[in-house]
C-alpha cells in the first residue's frame, strides 16, 4: 500500500490513501460486519441482552423508574437512550422498549408499559409521546448489584459516562425470553423457556457437573412460549437441539370443540403459535375457504376480546374434528416450526453455537463472578468501616485529651494524628462527630457495629477463600430469584404427540364419488365433464384445438400426467374445472415448459404397475404409487434426457396388468420380445437396456400375456392377431429382427393419441 501525504498547507493533514479497490472494500466490510455481530445483533450468553437492550434497561434504571414508582413518557426514555447512549434513530430504539413491554413477545417482560403497546393481532403500538412505561420485577433482577461494581463498565459513545458491559442477570435471560438476530453471515435464533425449569436445571449442574443433557431435559423439558400452544416435536428431537444448539420446534395452535347440540359443533381456538399475527392467520384461513384449499373447513370468524378465540366452522357435521385440524395444521399457520440456532456471543465477545448445558454453565460462571465481585466490594466498604470505627474507639478511650486537642491545638487534626497514630480518615471522622453522639450509649452502638462487621467481614473472607461456599451462594440466589419470578413460573406450552391421521383419506371421503370423463386437447385445455362422453366427435375446442386424450374417470381419483421429459404430476379429480367452457390451460396448474409433451394420462389405481421407457432404450417398471406427487413442479421418475433434443425424451408409459411379455420396435423397424421379468422394479431412475439400437431408438412398446398373446391396432382401427410372436423372442438388450409383413407402417403396435 502506498501512502501519499499532501503537502503542507491550508489542507494540511488530509492524506490520500493509494490502494486496491478490493482491499479496501474487505476490511471496511469486515469491520462493518464485525461491528454488527457484537454490537448489534447477537445477544449476550451472560445476560441474554442486545446492546441496544441492556442500553434501555440501564437508562431507565438511572431514571429510576422502578416498579415502584410512577411510569414516564416513552418519549423520555428514548431521548435518554439515544443521548447518552446509543447513537442510533430514535424509532429503532422505541421498536425495542414496545417489544421488551409486550407480553405476548417476552416470556418474562422487562417493561411495564402504560397505553398502547401493540397486540397479537400485529397493530403497531401508539406514537412514544403517549405511551408510557416504566421497569418490571423481571428487569429489577437483572439488574440488581450494578451499584456493587458487580460488573465492568465501558465508555459510552461520547465518552461523557459509563455504561455496563454486561447486566448482573439475576436468571438466565438467554433462554427465559429468547432471542432473534440477523448479523452478517451469521444469526441467532433462541425460543422462550420456562425460568423455573430453567433454574432447576442450573441447580443440578451446581450438583452435578457433569449432568448430561437427557438429565437436564428432566427440568427444561423444552420451549415454554409466550402465547402458549401444543409443542409436537419428538422428545428425541428435542434432545438434539438442546445438545447440539440447532434444530427446529413444531408448535401448533390450542383448540377445544364446542357442541352446540343437534350433533353440530364448531372449534375454538385459544391459543396461537408463537410469532404468528392473528389477524394475518384468520385472513390466511378464509383465503384457503375461497380459494377451496380447505374443502373440510366451512367459515371462521374472529371472537377475541383480551383473550384469543377464534371459531373455526365445519363444513359438513360429519367432519371428525381431529381430521379437519390436522388438514388445517399442514395448510395453514396453525402450526409453525420455529427454528433454533443457539448462537451467542461468549464471555470474551466471541461468536458461537452453545448447547443447552454450555449456555447454563456460561450463565452460572457469570453469577459466581458477579457474586465475587460483589463480596469483594462488601468486603472493601466493611474495612473502610472498620478502619473509621477503629479511630472512634480510640477517641472515646481517650476522650479528654481528644477534647483539649479540638479545643486548645491550632491545628487538631495533626496533632490528632501525631498523638494517637490515627490516619486522615480516622482523624477527619473524629471532628466530624456531633457532641450528641458522645454519650455513652453510642460507645456500646460503635462497639456492637465493630463486631458486626468484623463478623460478616470474616464470612465474606471464608467465602472467597472456598469454591464450594461460593457455588451454594449462587444456588441459593437462584432459588430467591425463583420464589420472587414465581407468579410467571407457571408453564404455558404444554406438550403432545402429533396423531397419525390420513387426512388425504379423511379429504377424499368427503368428496362425492360421480363418473365423470377428462378431456384434453392436444394445446394443452383440460376439463372434466360429468358421466361418460359416448361420441367424442360431439366435443366442441377452440379453433385450430382437437382432443387428445379422453379419459373415464371419478371424481374421487387422482389423475397422473406422464410427461416427455421423465416427470409425473398429479391433480385431484374433483378440481378439475367443469365442461361448460373450454377448461383451463393445463400449464397454469402444473410447472409444465411448452417444449415438453404428453406422453400418457391415466387415473391412479392403487396396486398397479407401469412400464416407463425412453427413447435411447432404456426402462423399468414402476409402482404407480412412486408417481404421484401434488407439486407444482411434479415428480422426476424417468431419467430420459432432454426432449427437445432428438432422441432424448421419454417414449412409452404402459399399464403392465397381467403381462408376462413386453414387445419393443425401434425407428429402425426392428422388433423384440422378451420376458417382463427380466426388468427391475424402481421407484426412478434410467432403467435397463430394452432394446440396441445402431441408429435412432425407441418407437413403441406394448405388454401382453402369453395365454391372451399378442395383437396390433393400425391407425384405422383394425385389431389384428400375431400369433407368431415367438419368433422374435429374445433376451432383452439384444438388436431383434425386423417386423413381420403386415405390421403397421407407422411402427406403433397402437395408433400414437
Amino acid at each position: 500500500m502506498t501512502v501519499i501525504t499532501a503537502p503542507p498547507g491550508p489542507g494540511d493533514g488530509d492524506r490520500i490513501i493509494d490502494e486496491p479497490l478490493s482491499e479496501a472494500l474487505s476490511r471496511r466490510y469486515l469491520a462493518y460486519a464485525l461491528s454488527v455481530i457484537t454490537d448489534r445483533a447477537l445477544p449476550d450468553v451472560r445476560d441474554g441482552l442486545k446492546p441496544v437492550q441492556r442500553r434501555v434497561l440501564y437508562a431507565m434504571r438511572e431514571m429510576r423508574l422502578n416498579p415502584d414508582s410512577a411510569a414516564r413518557k416513552c418519549a423520555k426514555v428514548v431521548g435518554e437512550v439515544m443521548g447518552g447512549y446509543h447513537p442510533h434513530g430514535d424509532q429503532s430504539i422505541y421498536d425495542t422498549l414496545v417489544r421488551m413491554a409486550q407480553s405476548f413477545a417476552q416470556r418474562y417482560p422487562q417493561v411495564d408499559g402504560q397505553g398502547n403497546f401493540g397486540n397479537i393481532d400485529g397493530d403497531n403500538a401508539a406514537a412514544m409521546r403517549y405511551t408510557e412505561a416504566k421497569l418490571t420485577v423481571a428487569a429489577t433482577l437483572l439488574l440488581d448489584g450494578i451499584e456493587e461494581d458487580a460488573v465492568d463498565f465501558k465508555p459510552t459513545y461520547d465518552g461523557s459516562d459509563d455504561e455496563p458491559v454486561v447486566l448482573p442477570a439475576g436468571f438466565p435471560n438467554l433462554l427465559a425470553n429468547g432471542s432473534t438476530g440477523i448479523a452478517v453471515g451469521m444469526a441467532t435464533s433462541i425460543p422462550p423457556h420456562n425460568a423455573g425449569e430453567l433454574i432447576d436445571a442450573c441447580l443440578l449442574l451446581l450438583d452435578q457437573p457433569d449432568a448430561s443433557t437427557e438429565a437436564l431435559m428432566t427440568h427444561v423439558q423444552g420451549p415454554d412460549f409466550p402465547t402458549g400452544g401444543v409443542i409436537v416435536e419428538p422428545r428425541q428431537a428435542l434432545q438434539t437441539v438442546y445438545e447440539t444448539g440447532r434444530g427446529g420446534v413444531r408448535v401448533r395452535a390450542r383448540w377445544a370443540k364446542e357442541d352446540l347440540g343437534k350433533g353440530t359443533y364448531q372449534i375454538v381456538i385459544t391459543e396461537i403459535p408463537y410469532q404468528v399475527r392473528k389477524a394475518e392467520l384468520i385472513e390466511q384461513l378464509a383465503g384457503l375457504i375461497d380459494a377451496k384449499k380447505a374443502p373440510l373447513l366451512g367459515d371462521v370468524r374472529d371472537e377475541s376480546a383480551e383473550d384469543v378465540r377464534v371459531v373455526l366452522e365445519p363444513k359438513s357435521r360429519n367432519v371428525e374434528p381431529e381430521v379437519l385440524m390436522e388438514s388445517l395444521f399442514k395448510l395453514s399457520d396453525l402450526e409453525t416450526r420455529f427454528s433454533v440456532n443457539l448462537n451467542v456471543l461468549d464471555a470474551r465477545g466471541t461468536p458461537g453455537v452453545m448447547s443447552l448445558k454450555q449456555a447454563l454453565r456460561a450463565f452460572l460462571d457469570h453469577r459466581r463472578e458477579v457474586l465475587v465481585r460483589r463480596a469483594r466490594h462488601r468486603l472493601a466498604k466493611i474495612e473502610a468501616r472498620l478502619h473509621i470505627l477503629d479511630g472512634l474507639m480510640i477517641a472515646y478511650l481517650n476522650l479528654d485529651e481528644v477534647i483539649r486537642i479540638v479545643r486548645y491545638e491550632d491545628k487538631p487534626k495533626e496533632k490528632l494524628i501525631e498523638t494517637f497514630a490515627l490516619s486522615e480518615i480516622q482523624a477527619d471522622a473524629i471532628l466530624n462527630t456531633r457532641l450528641r453522639q458522645l454519650a455513652r450509649l453510642e460507645e456500646m452502638e460503635i462497639r456492637r457495629e465493630h463486631a458486626e462487621l468484623a463478623e460478616e467481614r470474616d464470612g465474606i473472607q471464608a467465602m472467597l477463600a472456598s469454591d464450594k461456599a461460593q457455588w451454594k451462594l449462587v444456588g441459593q440466589g437462584l432459588k430467591d430469584t425463583k420464589a420472587q419470578l414465581a407468579d410467571l413460573n407457571v408453564r404455558r406450552s404444554t406438550f403432545a404427540e402429533a396423531p397419525q391421521i390420513d387426512t388425504e383419506a379423511a379429504l377424499e371421503a368427503m368428496i362425492v364419488r360421480e363418473p365423470i370423463t377428462i378431456i384434453l386437447s392436444e394445446r394443452g385445455w383440460i376439463r372434466a365433464a360429468k358421466g361418460r362422453v359416448e361420441d367424442p366427435s360431439e366435443l366442441k375446442f377452440k379453433e385450430g384445438d382437437k382432443l387428445q386424450f379422453l379419459v373415464p374417470a371419478e371424481t374421487t381419483d387422482k389423475l397422473l400426467i406422464f410427461a416427455s421429459d421423465g416427470r409425473f404430476f398429479t391433480l385431484g379429480c374433483d378440481k378439475l374445472p367443469g365442461a361448460r367452457g373450454h377448461g383451463e390451460p393445463l400449464r397454469l396448474m402444473i410447472d409444465l415448459d411448452d417444449k415438453v409433451g404428453l406422453i400418457d394420462v391415466f387415473p391412479h389405481k392403487p396396486g398397479t404397475k407401469r412400464i416407463l421407457a425412453s427413447k435411447q432404450g432404456y426402462g423399468f417398471i414402476l409402482p404407480e404409487e412412486e408417481a404421484i406427487a401434488f407439486r407444482r413442479a411434479g415428480k422426476q421418475v424417468l431419467n430420459a434426457g432432454d426432449p427437445s433434443k432428438k432422441g432424448e425424451g421419454a417414449a412409452v408409459c404402459l399399464p403392465l396388468g397381467n403381462a408376462d411379455h413386453l414387445a419393443v420396435i425401434g425407428d429402425n423397424g426392428k422388433l423384440l420380445v422378451f420376458p417382463v421379468a427380466e426388468l427391475p422394479e424402481m421407484p426412478r431412475g434410467k432403467g435397463v437396456k430394452l432394446q440396441s439400437y445402431r441408429e435412432g431408438g425407441l418407437r413403441d412398446a406394448a405388454a401382453f400375456s402369453e395365454p391372451e398373446g399378442m395383437t396390433t391396432v393400425d391407425p384405422s382401427g383394425r385389431t389384428r392377431a400375431w400369433p407368431e410372436w415367438r419368433d422374435w423372442l429374445g433376451r432383452r438388450a439384444g438388436a431383434g429382427k425386423l417386423a413381420p409383413k403386415g405390421f403397421p407402417a407407422t411402427k406403433r403396435f397402437r395408433p400414437k393419441p
